[in-house]
């Protein structure tokens, strides 16, 4: 059985962009060793993208955004480093427009679902890597619990961050009491 990996938003401007934080940069290498990890046993890498359009610089309310983001087509739109060179075309690519990806949501509950069909799951785990903690990955470390309850979720702390460390201890500790195992805290 496959494991997964979501790399989720490591993206130019969550790095050294528009909302860029010291220290998001320090996370490159151990993600890039991460995919390789995985790419080597023959896992499954899934990237997810923040991803907002010209339009999305005014609100429904039409205030202004207090810092554009990840414009699509831009270049803080992008994988960060290496990271952009590690991705294939088979892999799953979700573009969103808030912290969680609907559509990751959806593809991990027909996995879920075609598994126990079979009596299966449909990974022996599901782990989460990128930024930012208290938000997108937090997000989506919560929708895949919520897609497969049976999936061990992992989340690697030495794999993400957020600008605020106190909030990322926050975030993690939020996450260890939402049954998912967080790796490599210190």
């Amino acid at each position: 059985m496959k494991r997964l990996l979501i790399v989720v938003d490591y993206q130019n401007d969550f790095v050294d962009g528009a909302l860029g934080f010291e220290g998001a940069e320090l996370l490159e290498g151990p993600i890039a060793r991460k995919i390789d990890e995985y790419r080597e046993a023959g896992d499954t890498v899934y990237f997810t993208f923040d991803t907002h359009h010209k339009d999305y610089l005014e609100t429904q309310e039409g205030q202004k955004l207090p810092v554009p983001h990840c414009l699509e087509g831009s270049e803080g739109h992008g994988l960060y480093g290496q990271i952009a060179s590690k991705v294939l075309d088979s892999d799953d690519l979700f573009f969103k427009p808030t912290f969680g990806s609907t559509a990751l949501f959806e593809r991990l509950v027909n996995r879920q679902a075609v598994a126990m069909s079979v009596g299966t799951r449909p990974f022996e785990s599901i782990e989460l890597v990128g930024l930012v903690s208290n938000m997108c990955v937090l997000s989506n470390a919560v929708i895949a619990r919520s897609a497969c309850p049976d999936v061990p979720i992992i989340v690697d702390a030495a794999c993400t961050a957020a600008p605020d460390p106190e909030m990322n201890e926050k975030a993690l500790d939020i996450m260890e009491g939402l049954q998912i195992e967080v790796i490599n805290r210190s």
